[in-house]
């Protein structure tokens, strides 16, 4: 298997992910069981499709997910750097549907749903999050936003008071279930020169404390900053500077409209392979 970081920037940084290519041969067991010996965020298995260009599916190290942004430029980036996908617009299959995709070298860009919205309890959320009400950006109070993936975003005045958030991994959990969530995705668009928002993402249902760069919530933040009154259609988002273990990631995510409305989303960024190697798994009886 191939361990390959997604949206790195110039190089360095990045999520790295799991690839299995030919994974036609291994069952849903076996692959959960690969994903929690591997125990990177997800791992992405490559198997043949009749539909697609080929048909992916992610799983963390605990459960199954439908979608993968980090995985999915980890895969299609890689095999385009490889010489075995050429430059164009191809297509994943996933268990929620197909989606396209576009390779261009180690470059890769996935597409995403029109965003959907819905409420959550803010109390709740900031708690849970560690996030005093004084230092939420007004304009970006906890919402729920799905492109393919639901993620509960929150905005924050700076870039000081993301990096000094404190949450209850426990209380994410159980409000991850309630509102069926991947994760909780913090921004603060106090980001500096380079980028348009700096952003953290706990995922713990998925047993993800935090990870460096999440493709399926840059599309929800683009869309969000967008739709509360930023007209651009195109935002670079740094995430990954705030963790333990720093590791700066870039994400860059394009809108197309419809009139005034956002008919879909895409993200894109950059892979880079770090290793080749075995690894020693058993699946459940």
């Amino acid at each position: 298997m191939l361990i390959v970081k997604a949206f790195t920037s110039d190089g360095a940084g990045g999520n790295p992910a799991g690839v299995v290519l030919e994974a036609d041969r291994y069952g849903a067991a076996e692959k959960q069981a690969i994903a929690a010996a591997v125990g990177l965020s997800e791992t992405a298995f490559v198997s043949a499709s009749k539909v697609a260009t080929l048909k992916l599916e992610f799983f963390t190290p605990t459960r199954q997910i439908a979608h993968c942004g980090h995985g999915t430029i980890a895969t299609f980036g890689i095999l385009g750097a490889m010489g075995r996908l050429p430059d164009g617009p191809h297509t994943k299959e996933t268990i929620d549907g197909i989606r396209e995709v576009w390779v261009e070298g180690p470059r890769a860009a996935m597409q995403q749903l029109a965003p959907r919205y819905g409420e959550v309890c803010a109390a709740e959320v900031l708690d849970a999050l560690g996030a005093p009400s004084r230092l939420v950006d007004r304009r970006f109070g906890p919402v729920r936003v799905d492109t393919g993936n639901g993620f509960v975003l929150v905005g924050l005045k700076s870039a000081r008071a993301l990096a000094m958030l404190t949450p209850d991994m426990a209380r994410l959990a159980a409000l991850s279930d309630t509102h069926d969530l991947i994760g909780f995705y913090a921004f603060s668009t106090d980001a500096g020169q380079n980028f348009d928002a700096t952003a953290r993402m706990f995922a713990p249902r998925y047993g993800i404390e935090e990870e460096a760069a999440t493709g399926m919530a840059a599309g929800p933040l683009a869309a969000l900053l967008h739709d509360r009154g930023d007209p651009r259609t195109s935002f670079v988002i740094e995430q990954g500077r705030f963790m333990t273990q720093p590791s700066p990631s870039r994400l860059e995510a394009v809108l197309t409209l419809e009139g005034s409305a956002i008919a879909s989303v895409r993200v894109a960024g950059s892979a880079k392979l770090v290793q080749a190697r075995s690894v020693s798994w058993r699946a459940a009886a």
